[in-house]
């Protein structure tokens, strides 16, 4: 029975497998088709509006009775100056001009957008909750319990991982770092370096520290992927890159083609897109911005600067000009519908499940 365990219990679904929030590139139909089929599905709601999110918590209770979760960025600390701003958009002009792109304006709205989502989720009865990039204040967890909200936070570190349970959330991700997509690190390190732990490493430590449920996150791409992190100690996992080239994904056609004609060593950490931290295939853009001798701006600043270029460019065909999150598992990428892929998944794990016995 290795679906029935307090991960499934406490999400109420048949499976222990979480969609990644993926924003931007997250649709109703692919979280209420990964929710219909047994696994919780989420929507990606790190970048959206009070308005986007409110239609797209609609469109997916319209398609789905099954549990789904939202997932949201926890604003952070912005320290920036003019300057530096003015510093990157001389850098950023070429691309600008090459794209014929006015100079965007920076507007800070992160925590007014947080507190809207909040309330979102709460108006619209959603049972799961999804955290990244930190925890939310006491009296937004709190709130969120009130409503009966189920929470599930990220860590990239045993410390992250106690951090989290500390506060009250209910479930942690145990963000390896094979994961694609931006990097949940929020407790400061020397000299900001990232700390870079394997999946397989770093989830038997983190269930060695905390009571609370541990999901695998960062490379599980099949069936392969869910049995040994079962193994490691984690109650289920969590997969972003899989679900990403899947039909019923919103990425760019780009992007999901890139991923699937890449391989494990194309793959760098950068925040040069966002001013995050984030997996994806190495392309001209980081290449060129490597040479850039001033400051990354913090997100949301730097996200804002390159936010048209990226767009443009991937709706240009361009691979080089956008960023293309993805896990170190490249290869292992298909595309066909969700309901073949989890199909597919259960079929693996539960073979496996059964060599093992």
């Amino acid at each position: 029975m290795w679906n029935s365990n307090q991960l499934s219990q406490l999400l109420k679904v048949q499976y222990p497998i979480i969609q990644a929030g993926m924003a931007g590139s997250t649709t109703p139909e692919l979280v209420a088709s990964v929710s219909n089929n047994g696994a919780l599905g989420t929507i990606g709601a790190g970048y959206m509006s009070a308005e986007k999110l409110d239609a797209e918590i609609q469109k997916v209770q319209a398609l789905t009775s099954k549990p789904f979760g939202v997932n949201l960025f926890v604003p952070g600390y912005n320290d920036y100056s003019h300057q530096q701003v003015e510093q990157m958009n001389a850098w950023l002009k070429p691309y600008r001009r090459a794209l014929n792109l006015e100079e965007p304006t920076v507007n800070i709205t992160e925590e007014q957008q947080f507190m809207n989502a909040i309330d979102n989720v709460i108006k619209h009865q959603v049972p799961i909750c999804c955290f990244t990039f930190g925890i939310p204040e006491q009296n937004i967890i709190k709130k969120l319990k009130q409503a009966n909200v189920t929470l599930i936070g990220t860590a990239t570190t045993v410390e992250e991982a106690i951090e989290n349970e500390r506060a009250g959330i209910d479930v942690v991700v145990a963000q390896g770092s094979e994961a694609g997509g931006h990097r949940g690190s929020f407790l400061p390190h020397p000299k900001q370096q990232q700390a870079l732990i394997g999946t397989m490493s770093l989830v038997p430590q983190m269930v060695g520290h905390v009571s609370i449920p541990v999901v695998a996150a960062g490379g599980i791409m099949d069936g392969r992927g869910i049995v040994a992190s079962l193994v490691l100690g984690a109650q289920g996992v969590q997969m972003g890159t899989a679900f990403l080239t899947a039909k019923e994904s919103g990425a760019n056609q780009v992007v999901k083609q890139t991923i699937l004609n890449s391989i494990e060593t194309d793959t760098v950490v950068t925040n040069v897109f966002s001013g995050k931290f984030a997996r994806g295939v190495n392309n001209d853009f980081v290449k060129e911005m490597s040479q850039y001798d001033g400051d990354i701006l913090p997100y949301p600043v730097q996200n804002q600067l390159t936010n048209a270029i990226r767009k443009h460019a991937a709706s240009n065909g361009n691979k080089e000009w956008t960023h293309i999150w993805s896990g170190q598992s490249p290869r292992l990428a298909t595309t066909q519908h969700v309901d073949q892929l989890m199909n597919n998944l259960v079929k693996q794990v539960e073979n496996l499940v059964r060599i093992v016995e």
